[in-house]
This record gives structure tokens, sequence and C-alpha cells, in this order.
């Protein structure tokens, strides 16, 4: 589907994510099949390759409706206590206009600006800078925002990012989101399951060539015929179960990134749109790079999140496009002034450090022969009274006053 401005983009963009679902959801066959090719070698392993596909063909079309069952039942779970599960991990909380006015207000204007339902509003207590979206219905949206990110960043900047957030509901992503992530979550609950069951079983060439939990060596030598003759077919469909359920559990997360990564600029853009202030969200989105760590949360929440600093094997698991991208996206497509990258926080860190020890006064010392328990500089000086009657050097003495 060709697209040629931001509505046809969004369009197009939610095209493609339903047809990533839809194969996402193929997956889980893909994983039962794996299962079935691993149970039918546990009954019978003394068969040739073509066996265990057809049967584990046959198995696959007795036990679809079952899965099918299955994994509707975890999706319908997932839509009623998804918000719970999240709160419970990240501690967001409720607020409402008479706790938290500045971003209660902030956030029902650009509502109103639009005509949106205004979502519930939640603070995470967290001093890191980063927001995000969730819900599956109107009664379920929900923006949780760090008290990080309400300290660091200005009203202008906070209000782009809600708009970031607002867009990520309007635009029907947080539902593909969630959704994605319940059928990840069950491609990989599955792909772990058959994974414990395979390394639970120890390959025995004993009568039968079957699978067991031991062998002894009198029997691998005396089976080694049977297992010639079946030409290692058990061997070959174990490999190929176990290929299936890693490129499976590969393409669940590819589809996670493909439906992340495209909704993160035309988030950014919407928040444009919203806001009308480009500047705002390249502001907001250089304060939070690097600093978006949430505690304790899961790679799951972290995927709806503004930014997620966490990073695959060289940046190809990683959920969002760079910041460099997104801001490079805006100053070229919005018209905003791109300020720079501000240092790293070990950087700032050390930076306020020093800062802060150059502003501190060096202490005075504390007795007559300081903590170091050496004599001070002054000490060593003539102690003769002045003319005016002053003792010069350590006007107290080493004993008090004289």
């Amino acid at each position: 589907m060709a697209a040629y401005g931001l509505y046809t983009h969004i369009a197009s963009n939610k095209f493609r994510s339903m047809v990533l679902l839809a194969g996402l959801f193929l997956l889980v066959y893909v994983l039962v099949y794996a299962g079935a090719l691993i149970a039918e070698v546990v009954i019978n392993g003394n068969q040739p390759v073509a066996y265990y596909l057809t049967r584990a063909f046959s198995d696959l079309i007795k036990a679809s409706p079952f899965a099918t069952a299955a994994a509707i039942a975890w999706i319908v779970i997932a839509y009623f206590f998804h918000q719970s599960m999240i709160d419970a991990v990240t501690g967001g909380r409720d607020v409402t206009r008479q706790e938290e006015p500045r971003l209660y207000n902030l956030l029902e204007n650009l509502c109103i600006s639009r005509g949106i339902t205004m979502p519930k509003l939640k603070i995470m207590e967290s001093p890191a800078l980063n927001a995000f979206a969730t819900g599956l219905n109107p009664r379920q949206y929900a923006i949780t925002v760090t008290t990080g990110l309400m300290k660091a960043l200005n009203d202008q900047e906070i209000e782009a990012v809600l708009g970031h957030e607002l867009t990520h509901i309007r635009n029907g992503d947080v539902q593909l989101m969630v959704v994605a992530v319940i059928i990840a979550g069950v491609v990989g609950f599955f792909g772990e399951l058959f994974f414990r069951l395979f390394t639970s079983f120890n390959w025995s060439s004993g009568s039968g060539g079957s699978w067991s939990s031991g062998s002894s060596s009198s029997s691998r030598s005396s089976s080694s015929s049977d297992s010639k003759s079946s030409g290692g077919g058990a061997v070959v469909v174990i490999i190929i179960a176990v290929v299936l359920i890693v490129v499976a559990w590969l393409v669940s997360q590819v589809v996670k990134l493909a439906l992340s990564r495209s909704r993160e600029f035309l988030a950014d853009a919407g928040s444009v749109e919203l806001t009308k202030n480009p500047d705002a969200i390249i502001s907001a989105l250089r304060k939070i790079d690097g600093r978006g760590e949430l505690p304790g949360a899961t790679s799951a929440v972290m995927e709806l999140c503004v930014d997620n600093p966490r990073e695959g094997f060289a940046d190809l698991f990683a959920t969002h496009p760079s910041v460099d991208s997104r801001v490079k996206a805006l100053v070229n497509f919005a018209g905003g002034h791109d300020p720079g990258p501000l240092p790293p926080p070990s950087e700032e860190s050390e930076a306020d450090a020093q800062a802060e020890r150059q502003d501190t006064p060096p202490a005075l010392p504390t007795g007559p022969w300081n903590d170091s328990g050496t004599p001070p500089a002054d000490a060593t000086q003539d102690t003769a009274p002045s003319r005016s009657g002053t003792p010069v050097g350590n006007p107290m003495g080493p004993w008090g006053h004289h």
C-alpha cells in the first residue's frame, strides 16, 4: 500500500501490522508441530523421517483446535488483566487533577484540542526519564509518566511526550503492541516448554531407540543395528524440531521489532501535529536519551516506552530506532532544530560532582592537630602576642584560650 502523507502512512502501517500479527499467530501452530515431532520421537524412536513428519502433521490437525483455544484464552486473560500486571511490575498508580494539576492539565488540554477521550493518568515513582501508554479499549487506556521525567522536563517537553503517547493510542499502536507482546509471549512460553521437555530426556539407542532419562552402555552396543536401520530418523527429526522452535522464536522477536520501530516515527510526527512544536519533542528526546531504564521492568514494558535504552546484539534486537535517527527525521520533515546530544549520564554525574567540589569551601581543621593527627600549618608559626595583644598564628593556642 503506497503512502504519501501522515495519514496514509498510518493506514499503510496498520495494514502491514495486521499481516504481521496474523503471521505471528501462525507461529503458534509451528510450535505445536515441533512439539508433535518431539512427542512422536518419544513415543516411538525407531522410525524413518517420513513417518515422523506424517504423524506430526496428523497430530497438528488434531491439536489445532486446542492450540487455538489456548491462545485465545491467553489473549482474553491478558485483555482483562494486562494493566494490573503492568502496574504490579512498575508500581504505577492513578492520579487526579488535585494530586498532579500540572500534568493533568497538560494532558487534558491535548485531548480537548482534538476531541479525544482522556485516558487515565498514572505516575510511577522512578528517577528514570520515560513514559508509556497501555490499554486495549477506551476504558482501559492509560498513560504512565515517571516522576523523574516530570522533574527533568519543562511543560512544553512534557506536553510533547504526552502527545507522543496519545498518538500511540489514536493510531491503535497500543492495542497492536499489547497483542503482539501477548502472542510473542505465547511463542516464548511454548518454546521454553518444549526445550525443557527436550533437555529432560537423553537419547538412548537401547531397545527401540527411544528417549529416556538414562541408558546403559550395554543397551547402546546391542541396539546399534536398530539405529542404523532407522537411518537416524529420530535424530534428524529432533534437529528439525529444535530448528523450528528457534526460528519461531526469532521470527516472533523480529515481528515485534517491526511493529515497534515503525511506530515510533509516526508517534513523534503525531506529537508535532498535536503540539505544533517540533522543538519540544526533539528537546525531550535528547533529555530522555540513555536515561529511560526502568529498574525491574520487563522487556515487554520497556517496548511500550518512549525510549528503550536496552539494546540487543549489535542493535539487531533494539526495539526502538535510535534517538539520533528520530531527531533527524523531525528536523528534516517537521522543521525542528536539534540542540545536539547531551553528555551521557555518567559524564553528567562526574561533572556535577566536580562542580560541587569546586563550590564547596575547604574544610577547616577541627582541632589543634586537625583530623590527620599532624600539627596544622599555622601551628608552627610564631604565636607571640602582637602589639594589640592578640596572638599571631594560632589565636586559640594548642590548649584553648591563653
